[in-house]
């Protein structure tokens, strides 16, 4: 199996296949009421919101990796904030987040397999920030990323009291 086709079937695994560790991300976030996802957990945690908007930006930032860019932090900040309580604003940011990751997979799968092991665009060196990695680390990596903080949402969704 090509490294296109696995990575692109494993990143569709934990968005909406049938992910080893639980309900895939896009499952868990769908269930996610707009009232809960901008409610703010206890000692200031991020709200659901905000770790939705931070998958977001993150799963952007990889894109334009893949393109060749200079990697850094996401156009919108690291955490971003998701606004004022609205039910239309997070229902968009949901559908963001589906369609840059099916844009994402599109473009995995016509990524070339021979730059795969390639550096990526990347001149920084702080260990702990992904840096210093090729193209198939940098896709892993985001798929760690999504899996990471789909379980912080399930979490959260359940101590706020959400389905």
């Amino acid at each position: 199996m090509k490294t296109a086709e696995k990575l692109s079937q494993e990143l569709e695994k934990i968005l909406t296949g049938d992910a080893w560790y639980g309900p895939p991300v896009f499952e868990t976030i769908d269930k996610i009421s707009f009232e809960i996802a901008y409610e703010r957990p206890v000692n200031g945690a991020h709200t659901i919101a905000e770790i939705v908007i931070h998958m977001l930006g993150w799963t952007l930032e990889v894109t334009q990796r893949m393109k060749g860019k200079k990697a850094g932090f996401p156009a919108a900040g690291d955490w971003p904030d998701p606004g004022a309580p609205d039910e239309e604003r997070w229902k968009t940011m949901i559908n963001d987040l589906k369609l840059a990751n099916v844009n994402l997979i599109g473009l995995i799968q016509k990524f070339p397999n021979p730059k795969w092991e390639e550096l990526t665009n990347d001149d920084r060196i702080e260990p702990g920030l992904g840096t210093g990695v090729n193209y198939e680390q940098l896709i892993n990596g985001l798929i760690q990323h999504h899996v990471y903080h789909a379980g912080q949402i399930g979490i959260l969704n359940r101590i706020l009291g959400g389905v």
